[in-house]
């Protein structure tokens, strides 16, 4: 089956937009050293997300939460490779079959509903990234400018801080989202990447001294009642598997891409559990949803989550650009909207006042959408191509992926949904 017939189904071909496989790191020979490829997978899967890991151990207990992040880094990396597998299997038939991203490959595989299976999960992934971004944003300067213990409700104007900063980002988010081409912000995206790095390190800093200070009580295990929350957030923080594909396609050696690719992972996956198990360490039950939040306000912790929040502001509309791709060409034909555009920033912006935790809504975007992503799919997408030539081993690893994954993705989300709204209770 070829892609021919859907050639109108991307806005980029109408705009010179990132999609959901646009690499930040390019060059003029759209060919990337081992180096940059390495790179690439670390901006692409590094995120805000890993500002929640504290919380989860503490939820999970730090070993089940480190084991949780190692399987999950395992996993994902292996469907990550099913992917490039089964794209190249397609491009090295008889009929030629040219694949750029997820959705491409949905397509080549089952049709138009692949293609709408992975749009709705990237619609879903990434609207769900700028959600968690506004609360985070919002969280940490209602912490930064208004908290004290003399008035922790205070009020700005008449709302709640949280409330105040969502609606005070929104007319900017509706300009930065109006922009038709956002290409020329990529290299922000990067340096929020660099910030979250100087973050994670001072963090880690301070939760050493702290710890060495307070020792406070910490458990390894926690109830299995917790066990799909914590693996929503550990799914969540290694999202970005929608990028393996252009990542593969532009890799100079792609016979080492395989082996580049799971360094990464097993470095990302070390440099997660290590920032979890730090911050639980320090805080014990103390711990809070957004770790940066323990540090006190601080003068060095203060400049951290202001310049987090920077970042993440810069980087919403990068971020929404998937979903703009995606609602203009099932919508309005693959042209530019801006009504679309508003309207979805909007829609974004009202979820985010309903959701009081930014961890909880790491773990229901992990659960909900993520593991349908990173899992069921690539696993499903593998099965159907490869059908005729898996080993018994092979496809039963296969189907066990979906049957887990669909599980697990039911059982995450009601966790996630029950801890929410007990949060609100």
């Amino acid at each position: 089956m070829g892609l021919d017939q859907d050639k109108a189904s991307s806005s980029s071909h109408v705009l010179d937009l990132p999609r959901e496989d646009t690499p930040l790191l390019t060059n003029s020979t759209h060919t990337s050293s081992n180096f940059k490829t390495c790179a690439n997978v670390f901006i692409a899967i590094v995120g805000a997300g890993v500002l929640g890991l504290p919380y989860s151990f503490k939820k999970t207990g730090w070993a089940t939460g480190a084991m949780m992040l190692f399987t999950v880094a395992f996993l994902t990396y292996y469907c990550m490779l099913l992917l490039v597998h089964t794209r190249r299997k397609l491009e090295s038939g008889v009929k030629y079959v040219k694949i750029s991203s997820f959705g491409d490959l949905g397509f080549a595989v089952c049709g138009q509903i692949g293609r709408v299976a992975v749009d709705v999960m990237i619609v879903l992934s990434q609207a769900g990234f700028c959600i968690s971004y506004l609360i985070f944003i919002a969280n940490t300067l209602a912490f930064i400018l208004n908290y004290s213990v003399e008035t922790p409700d205070s009020r700005i104007l008449g709302l709640a801080p949280k409330t105040f900063y969502i609606w005070g980002c929104f007319p900017f988010q509706l300009g930065l989202n109006s922009i038709p081409t956002l290409t020329h912000l990529a290299p922000l995206s990067i340096f929020a990447d660099v910030v979250d790095l100087g973050a994670m390190g001072v963090v880690m800093v301070e939760d050493v001294m702290v710890f060495l200070q307070n020792k406070p009580i910490v458990q390894a295990f926690g109830s299995f009642s917790v066990f799909f929350y914590g693996l929503g957030v550990s799914v969540y923080s290694f999202e970005g598997i929608g990028m393996v594909l252009p990542l593969e396609a532009e890799a100079k050696d792609k016979q080492k891409f395989g082996k580049i690719l799971g360094i990464a992972m097993g470095f990302i996956s070390l440099m997660y559990a290590c920032f979890g198990a730090l911050g639980y360490f320090a805080f014990g039950d103390d711990t809070k949803d957004i770790i940066t939040t323990n540090l006190g306000q601080g003068l060095l912790s203060s400049l951290v989550q202001i310049g987090l929040c920077i970042n993440l502001f810069f980087t919403f509309p990068l971020m929404m650009n998937p979903v703009f791709e995606v609602i203009e060409r099932r919508f309005w034909e693959g042209s530019y909207s801006m009504f679309l555009r508003w309207l979805m920033v909007l829609v974004v912006s009202l979820v985010a006042l309903l959701v009081p935790n930014f961890a909880d809504f790491l773990s229901l975007v992990g659960s909900s959408v993520c593991i349908v992503l990173g899992f069921v799919l690539p696993s499903l997408f593998h099965l159907i191509v490869f059908k005729d030539e898996l080993n018994w081993a092979s496809l039963s690893f296969d189907v066990v992926l979906i049957v887990f994954g669909v599980v697990a993705s039911v059982s995450g989300t009601w966790s996630s949904l029950m801890e929410i709204f007990a949060a609100k209770a």
